[in-house]
């Protein structure tokens, strides 16, 4: 998750595609320009050691728009695709 992250930071394309899972992959990507990432809390995660072949990672990150802070919450699912994690989606948010 964290590298991911960083990808997007960064904008790496190449690299958010390379780890996502292949059954959910969209074609290319596109970046908003006038967004800035300036961190990210990881908040939980099930699964993902080497015995599993799914987990979740629960996050935060955190951005600047327009010199607006604001952050976007996801509950990511991951799969091993080629024996390597990859991104699958996000996760439906819970309602109490």
């Amino acid at each position: 998750m964290r590298s991911r992250y960083a990808a997007f930071a960064v904008r790496d394309a190449a690299y958010l595609l390379r780890t996502w899972h292949s059954g959910t992959r969209p074609p290319d990507l596109r970046f908003d320009g006038d967004v800035r990432w300036t961190g990210l809390d990881i908040l939980g995660s099930t699964g993902g050691t080497a015995f599993h072949t799914e987990g979740t990672v629960e996050f935060r990150a955190r951005f600047l728009v327009d010199g607006q802070p604001g952050d976007q919450y996801e509950n990511s699912r991951f799969g091993r695709e080629d024996g390597a994690w990859a991104y699958v989606d996000a996760l439906p948010e819970r309602t109490a």
